[in-house]
């Protein structure tokens, strides 16, 4: 303001002022603005004002004076801070905060920034400006109720048992987008669906408010909507179907009662869908047995059938064990009278039925055992006789004449199993262990059971079913005073001497009936003998929940688990699987039975599970077929026979075993496609235990023929053999290839061969004590007796040789043998009448030989792809054809004389078709040419063959 302006009236105002002006220019800017040190601010989504508490005000000392004294701004500090601050008023330092957009509660409910302010310092320019302290500021972003409620799942499914009244059958559920409690929170549930028995709560859990019943309806259909907390409805309703099942019955579920079994596929799961039904009843413990029958099978259960001595060698049992009740052959004929179960699906079993017993031949057993031995015996005993106080017996030796006294003896008494062994005179005279009794339960069960006796005296151990049983009685003896009486070893009774008859019969049946002397049999032994080939078995066992105990019998048809978890007890179940491990099992039923035990908390209402009854059925199992091929038509020379090693009888032998299977096939026609079945044979490896080897014809003359085997060989292989005057056995489980090596082996040797022109003999092989045999593969051998030459010296003078090599088919075919190694002449025993025979028209019979011979080559190679068998084979590659000088001789001859002797070759053309390969096919395949072949015989019989120099 201007003084000189100033009226008078105001002069004195003007005056302060003026002075006012100039102390306020002559002043700095001294204080710094004030804010509060928090505030707390709400905005609402959708908006951008902030309501502020308390207000935004900012204060200045330096006021009234200008610009030092007035708020020019406020400075919002952080990072991405979607907020600004505004002066309203400068003097009074009012100002606002607002979003520089609009807030989103669902993205961010919450703000935290500081904030300050500043004066306008000391003049327009903004100089010497002064800043307040930073202020604290929190925003809360006000929900508002935009999304409605959605369901989580898109449907919801129970299942229900009528009848049943339950409290919660399941929950549906919503959720809501909104960020605020109020809006976000599900409030209500609420069944849309109208006139239905069930109910639903503020927290989604539906139940029933009545019994169901599951003839009225099995299946509702309910639609449930929800609300949130500020009353919104969902936009869409859920669909929940409720199943209704009728009333729950406890027990297993999912399982066949019919399980097929494939030989050859390894284990087989039982169950693999099997789960338990607890109805709902809160289980604490469960139970399971699996039992598998296998009593009907063999001797209790599948086992490999070859014989008991067999099978003490695959065992690794030492030599010695002597067989007491052997298959019926005929150097083993004892028990040719006793019933048997004829020894093919399973090993040989005899029945004594009480009244039948066999006596032991003198040489089998020597008289007194040596102490250690070991008795071995598979029996089925039923409670019988036994049970009234009569003995009986299994195996006894006693005197044979004049007095009754037993020195050894197992039997059975009150279904007390009892071993008798009276010591030999000694010169100790004392008490010895003579008499040891077991309580066996198993000695009268109808059941088979294998028995071990491990005698080595004082001590006598018993093995049943390869458990270690102790005596609970053992009474001594004296020893036996000395005697010269023999004593005889009788099988299922015992012989009274002094009486001269049989008592103590036994009834029931016996198999294996084993003594071996000088050594007992290892456990290990007893183990493998009485192992099972079939059993119960638990597929990826190492993975099965640690909470189920799991418990098998020795023979493994028992199964015993125990658990608390219900669905692990279940998956247990699932890997419970059979087992055959046998490559060509036994075919039938095994009959299965699960019984099952289980504990609830309330034993009141504990449910009952109903036992399980199902059966495996093991198939077929494809059959081998066993085929021997090799060369069956051969001629030796006699010295080969007298020689010492004699003629091999089966040189190229060859062992085969095939299975034939069908097999799918798919037709060509894309737009039919047919299956169609197809036979494929395929080759397979397995072991045989017997082949044997018979004379056919006359029995071998011991004086003069025998079979010749390197024993050596044998003994190495653990082969057996016997010989007699039918031929030659030999037995022991082995492969085929060493079977094959063991029959090119033996050999047929005889020394007095003059009047022996030809020998046949058969040869099969077996598997499984005769389960499956070969086919029968007849060997025919020819000797061939030299011809004297000086008997005929003006037959050959010259021997031109007519060679015609003749190229072979890599096949062997039908057993034939196309190219023989050994020097001797093919030529049979009439070759010798044919030789002295004086041909006429020489010359032509040279050609028509030629052509003949090329034809019978030609035939034989056509005979040979189809395959035709039991043939003999002629390599003329070495063939000499001897031209007769005679010929004039015989031209002179009359035609009388040429009739006698074309009569006398037609006669004898007979014979020579049966040893001549190649028309003996031909006169059987070309019947129309009869004429024409019996001509050409009998030109060709006019041939004189010289041997010397064939080679084959």
């Amino acid at each position: 303001m201007d003084p000189v302006r100033c009226k008078l009236s105001a002069s004195l105002a003007c005056l302060l002022l003026t002075v006012c002006t100039g102390l306020s220019a002559a002043k700095v800017n001294k204080h710094k603005p004030w804010i509060e040190t928090t505030y707390h601010g709400i905005v609402t989504e959708n908006d951008i004002t902030v309501l502020l508490d308390p207000p935004l005000i900012a204060l200045d000392k330096d006021a009234p004076l200008r610009y030092a004294g007035e708020i020019c701004g406020f400075r919002i500090h952080g990072q991405n801070v979607p907020f600004e601050a505004v002066v309203v008023d400068k003097t009074t330092g009012e100002g606002v905060i607002r979003s520089k957009e609009k807030m989103d509660c669902e993205l961010q409910k919450e703000y935290t920034f500081t904030i300050q302010a500043y004066d306008c310092g000391e003049g327009p320019d903004g100089g010497n400006m002064k800043k307040s302290h930073k202020a604290n500021v929190h925003i809360q972003v006000n929900d508002i109720n935009e999304y409605s409620p959605v369901f989580k799942e898109k449907s919801y499914k129970a299942t229900i048992i009528e009848g049943k009244t339950y409290d919660s059958i399941l929950r549906v559920e919503a959720i809501d987008a909104d960020c605020s409690p109020q809006f976000s929170q599900i409030c209500s549930y609420e069944i849309v669906t109208p006139d239905v028995p069930f109910t639903v709560d503020k927290d989604g859990y539906i139940k029933n408010s009545e019994k169901i019943n599951y003839n009225k309806d099995r299946q509702y259909k309910l639609a449930v909507t929800a609300y949130d907390c500020g009353k919104k409805r969902s936009t869409e309703d859920v669909l929940v179907k409720i199943n209704i099942k009728p009333t729950c019955k406890p027990g297993w579920q999912g399982w066949s009662k019919r399980i097929e079994y494939e030989p050859g596929t390894g284990s087989l799961a039982l169950f693999p869908s099997m789960h338990l039904e607890t109805c709902d009843e809160p289980i604490i413990s469960i139970q399971a047995a699996f039992e598998l029958e296998t009593s009907h099978i063999g001797k209790g259960c599948d086992r490999d059938t070859y014989s008991e001595r067999s099978l003490h060698r695959l065992c690794g049992a030492a030599s010695g064990t002597i067989d007491l009740l052997p298959s019926p052959s005929s150097n083993t004929n004892w028990t040719v009278g006793l019933p048997t179960d004829n020894g093919h699906d399973s090993d040989q079993v005899f029945e004594f039925n009480g009244t039948q017993a066999v006596k032991i031949p003198e040489g089998v057993l020597t008289t007194n055992l040596k102490e250690p031995f070991t008795i071995s015996v598979w029996m089925r005993h039923g409670p019988g006789s036994s049970v009234h106080g009569e003995k009986e017996t299994i195996l006894c030796n006693s005197d044979k004449r004049e007095m009754n006294r037993h020195h050894y003896s197992l039997y059975v008494y009150n279904c007390r199993l009892v071993f008798l062994f009276r010591q030999n005179p000694s010169e100790n005279e004392n008490f010895r262990p003579a008499e040891f009794h077991w309580k066996l339960d198993q000695a009268c069960d109808k059941e088979w059971h294998h028995y071990v006796l491990n005698v080595d005296i004082p001590t006598v151990a018993l093995y049943v079913d390869g458990v270690s049983y102790d005596p609970f009685l053992v009474t001594e003896d004296y020893p036996l005073h000395h005697s010269k009486i023999e004593t005889q070893l009788i099988v299922g009774a015992c012989w009274q001497g002094g009486e001269f008859r049989m008592t103590q019969f036994f009834k029931g049946n016996l198999a294996g009936l084993m003594i071996r002397t000088g050594k007992i049999e290892s456990k290990k032994v007893i183990d493998c003998l009485y192992t099972c080939k079939e059993g119960l078995d638990l597929l990826d066992s190492e993975n099965l929940d640690k909470g189920v105990m799991v418990h098998f019998n020795p023979t493994q048809s028992v199964l015993a688990l125990e658990g608390d978890d219900t669905e692990n007890f279940d998956k247990s179940m699932q890997h419970v699987s059979y087992l055959n491990s046998r490559q060509f099992p036994t075919p039938g039923i095994r009959r299965l039975k699960i019984t099952t035990i289980v504990k609830c908390f309330n034993e009141e209402t504990c449910i009952s599970v109903p036992e399980v009854e199902g059966y495996v059925m093991v198939l077929q199992p494809d059959e081998p077929k066993i085929s021997l091929t090799g060369i069956d038509h051969f001629a030796r020379a006699a010295s080969e026979f007298e020689s010492n090693e004699g003629v091999p009888l089966f040189p190229e032998l060859k062992i085969v075993s095939t299975i034939t299977r069908e097999m799918p096939l798919e037709g060509e026609d894309e737009d039919e496609p047919t299956v169609q079945e197809s036979m494929v044979s395929e080759e397979i490896m397995h072991n045989l235990d017997t082949c044997e080897v018979s004379v056919i014809g006359d029995e071998l003359n011991a004086e003069q023929e025998s079979f010749e085997v390197d024993h050596s060989q044998l003994r190495q292989r653990g082969m057996e053999m016997s010989n007699s005057s039918t031929g030659m056995i030999i037995t022991g489980v082995d492969t085929m290839a060493n079977y094959e090596d063991m029959l090119h082996l033996i050999r047929y040797r005889n020394w007095n061969s003059e009047s022996l022109f030809e020998r046949k003999f058969k040869l099969v092989c077996s598997e499984l004590n005769g389960r499956y045999a070969s086919n029968e593969f007849k060997v025919e051998v020819n000797v061939i007796h030299t011809a004297n030459p000086v008997e005929h010296p003006n037959h050959v003078l010259a021997q031109p040789e007519f060679v015609r090599p003749v190229h072979h088919a890599s096949v062997d075919l039908s057993g034939h043998n196309l190219a023989n190694p050994h020097p001797s002449s093919v030529v049979p025993s009439a070759a010798t009448i044919v030789i002295v025979v004086c041909v006429s028209f020489l010359i032509f019979m040279i050609i028509l030989g030629v052509f003949r011979i090329r034809a019978a080559h030609q035939r034989t190679m056509r005979d040979q792809e189809n395959g035709k068998e039991n043939e003999m084979d002629w390599d003329d590659s070495a063939l000499t054809i001897t031209v007769n000088p005679m010929e004039t001789y015989e031209d002179q001859h009359s035609s009388e004389e040429e009739e006698e002797e074309e009569e006398e070759e037609s006669e004898e053309g007979d014979e020579e078709d049966d040893i001549t390969s190649a028309e003996s096919e031909s006169s059987e395949e070309e019947e129309g040419e009869q004429e024409e072949d019996q001509q050409n015989v009998n030109r060709q019989q006019q041939l004189e063959w010289d041997d010397s120099t064939l080679t084959y």
